[in-house]
């Protein structure tokens, strides 16, 4: 479980594609601490390191994972946005977010007011899905590449997020620009809630 409080952003130096999974391999300043069988949010995928060295770690995506979200779009270079799974006694200072990305958006719009960024994202939308709570509203809460982030303006099929200075500098936001794709998990209590309206 995650809080959709990125840690760092991680450069990817190499991509390694074996039959239909994609071997990752970043580098980030707590490389040391991560341990092999540990769970990390990468873009807000949940991934399991599978081997590390003294200053690179590798996880592995499976076909479905690279179908549903933006990891076989990396590159040599890229930025990743980074969480820990979360500590059970701490304060959460996202939402709860499960690292099970949904489905991707694509950035259709950014526009900079006075020292922040507003961005617009396009999903696909499925009206089944959003009977089960797969949907933005006013205020809630929305992950975007892992960070966990609060909607605003939303429409049946878009919606809107503000980024501040910090966010901007310290996670891959700062390399989205019109066209990019990016992932996205919808709230957890939402879809509880819709499920629940169902019965």
């Amino acid at each position: 479980m995650f809080s959709g409080i990125v840690e760092e952003a991680a450069t990817v130096v190499a991509l390694k594609k074996e039959q239909e999974n994609l071997h990752i391999t970043m580098t980030c300043s707590f490389v040391n601490e991560l341990k092999i069988d540990q769970s990390v949010a990468h873009n807000g995928v949940c991934l399991t390191v599978v081997s590390k060295t003294n200053d690179t770690y590798t996880v592995t995506a499976i076909k479905e994972t690279l179908d549903r979200t933006n990891l076989g779009l990396l590159q040599i270079g890229s930025k990743v946005n980074l969480e820990r799974s979360m500590l059970m006694n701490g304060r959460l200072d996202g939402h709860i977010v499960q690292g099970h990305v949904d489905q991707t958006a694509v950035c259709k719009a950014i526009e900079e007011t006075d020292g922040s960024w507003y961005y617009t994202f396009e999903y696909k939308f499925d009206a089944e899905k959003a009977k089960h709570g797969y949907l933005t509203v006013d205020k809630g809460s929305i992950t975007v590449n892992g960070v966990s982030l609060t909607v605003c303006n939303p429409t049946r099929n878009s919606f809107q997020v503000a980024i501040i200075p910090y966010t901007h500098e310290h996670t891959n936001f700062h390399q989205i620009k019109v066209g990019s794709i990016v992932n996205l998990e919808f709230d957890i209590i939402g879809k509880y809630v819709s499920r629940l309206a169902l019965l």
